[in-house]
């Protein structure tokens, strides 16, 4: 592959993992912001300049990583469109762990508008795209009608800067549900439609293979158990 890519690596800590030592996917998806943060200041970009927000992650983990593993973590831009990237990521671990998980950020201004990527932006990361669009179209179904849900209660440590809940958190009613289907190979999409604020009353519903964060009588956030 030719173009831009960053790497980082971390230790998988006691406070990342579940009970039986498995990193969660709500740290996995902490470890994919913070490499995208870390890879965005190292080409040079004012990380207070822009606003990006997540549209929807996918995640295939092919093996679990687990505690005290050291796990290598890279990235680059696989696809553009006019004010949106996709990120993949691969991440490795030194006892076999290994996930691959893509991103698609929307690019806004502090109005929280969406702003089209700049000549900038193209010139470091466009060529890692190859030509690729990066796609924003939502695609998980509503949930089924009258689907027993429960209430979900946001934390004030979910809560990141602009006020919302953090991306990576959508993910922990994900592992509170589903922990029992997480222990192997598992493929798993997560689609952000709308912020969910500190104050919010949140349900969380789980029918099937699918899952659904709704406050407001509105959906929030889907997320899905894909075919491996």
């Amino acid at each position: 592959m030719s173009g831009r890519r960053f790497a980082a690596r971390r230790q998988v800590r006691l406070s990342d993992t579940d009970e039986q030592g498995r990193l969660r996917l709500d740290a996995v998806a902490r470890y994919l912001q913070d490499v995208a943060s870390d890879d965005w200041t190292d080409a040079g970009f004012d990380p207070d300049a822009h606003v990006w927000v997540v549209r929807r992650t996918w995640i295939r983990q092919v093996r679990p990583c687990a505690a005290d593993e050291r796990v290598e973590l890279s990235t680059w831009c696989s696809g553009l469109a006019s004010a949106a990237a996709a990120r993949r990521y691969s991440v490795r671990g030194d006892r076999g762990g290994e996930l691959e998980a893509e991103s698609i950020w929307i690019h806004l201004d502090h109005d929280l508008r969406p702003v089209r990527l700049g000549d900038a932006f193209v010139s470091v990361y466009g060529s890692s795209a190859a030509g690729r669009r990066a796609p924003t179209r939502l695609e998980l179904p509503a949930p089924p009608p009258h689907a027993a849900a429960m209430p979900w209660f946001v934390r004030a440590t979910d809560v990141d800067r602009l006020g919302h809940m953090n991306n990576a958190a959508y993910w922990a009613p994900l592992e509170e549900l589903w922990g029992g289907r997480l222990t192997g190979a598992v493929h798993l999409l997560l689609e952000y439609r709308q912020p969910i604020d500190r104050a919010e009353a949140v349900l969380v519903a789980s029918v099937g293979d699918g899952l659904w964060l709704t406050a407001g009588g509105e959906v929030r956030a889907a997320a899905a158990i894909l075919p491996a």
